[in-house]
């Protein structure tokens, strides 16, 4: 990555969504694949949390999933640009990222069966409009590997920043994972009191919306908000929360998405980003949680003396 992905960012690399737009849409396809076999084959989880990938050194990961007696874990891994399988009797195998999506389903499944692992997935990508089922998608084959640099360094940063704001919380919270229908960041902090999903909702939403919550995250741009920004939101939402005082100022609330959004060039163009992202997490959650009574207590958290200090 050369100086000019990176100048004015404090480390943080530019990321313009129209820049790597069609390497992002191969991306979400690739991770989509990748995810569904977590869905496939893991015991669920309320609000979805045994579906998510996870932030590594070198890319996006499932974690360990079982398969019978053994584990396997799947890994695009992108400081090598390779798919990377691995399964716990010492057995691996991988693929180079890139090409069109059909061909990197039928490695995936292949690879898999190489290693005895049988599974069925939809073939239908999620939470996307006008979705080609994977083996018939040879729309989507860009893969830049500087562009998956730059995502891969953004995500990295973004992800650390995310794990010291859950850190700042006593309550019950996911951990930073990356859900790959919407490819987006993100944690969630929970009151433990129910909700209910609107009517009409569903069956994703049903299940991510059955009780009360305040999400933060992050995503690199889509078709419908062409930037990347971090995001935050309470569900319920609580009136007034159009109303909420959001730091840094370029941070709002914005009613078409229902959600606040903070820029991602904003938070790299305050030479800061990782205060600047802290301070936005920070506000709409004391905002949100101030709109929905929640105990000021649960952010009341204080690190102990590290031994030997």
């Amino acid at each position: 990555m050369d100086g000019a992905d990176v100048a004015g960012g404090d480390g943080w690399p530019a990321l313009p969504y129209a820049e790597w737009k069609d390497t992002c849409s191969t991306l979400h396809m690739y991770t989509q694949v990748v995810g569904k076999l977590r869905l496939a084959l893991s015991p669920f989880e309320p609000e979805w949390a045994n579906v998510a990938l996870y932030v590594t050194a070198r890319g996006l990961s499932t974690s360990p999933i079982p398969v019978g007696l053994r584990t396997i874990d799947v890994e695009l891994d992108f400081v090598e640009h390779a798919l990377v399988v691995r399964a716990s009797d010492g057995s691996i195998d991988r693929r180079p990222l890139g090409g069109p999506v059909a061909d990197f389903y039928a490695d995936v499944i292949a690879m898999l069966r190489r290693m005895h692992v049988e599974v069925s997935i939809s073939v239908v990508p999620s939470e996307v409009p006008d979705p080609i089922p994977f083996p018939e998608d040879r729309t989507h084959d860009t893969y830049e590997l500087g562009k998956v640099d730059r995502f891969h360094q953004a995500l990295t940063r973004v992800d650390v920043a995310l794990k010291e704001h859950r850190a700042r919380f006593r309550g019950r919270s996911t951990p930073v994972h990356f859900f790959w229908g919407s490819f987006d960041l993100a944690l969630t902090r929970y009151s433990g009191r129910p909700a209910q999903a609107a009517p009409g909702a569903g069956v994703i939403e049903r299940v991510s919306g059955d009780a009360e919550q305040i999400c933060a995250g992050w995503w690199s741009g889509s078709d419908r908000i062409a930037y990347p920004a971090f995001f935050s939101y309470a569900y319920p939402r609580p009136d007034g929360i159009d109303s909420v005082p959001v730091r840094p100022w370029e941070g709002a609330w914005d009613a078409a998405a229902g959600e606040f959004l903070f820029p991602y060039e904003a938070a790299r163009s305050t030479g800061e980003p990782h205060r600047a992202a802290l301070e936005f997490l920070g506000s709409t959650y004391a905002g949100a949680a101030g709109l929905l009574g929640w105990d000021p207590e649960l952010t009341n958290v204080t690190a102990p003396p590290r031994p030997g200090a």
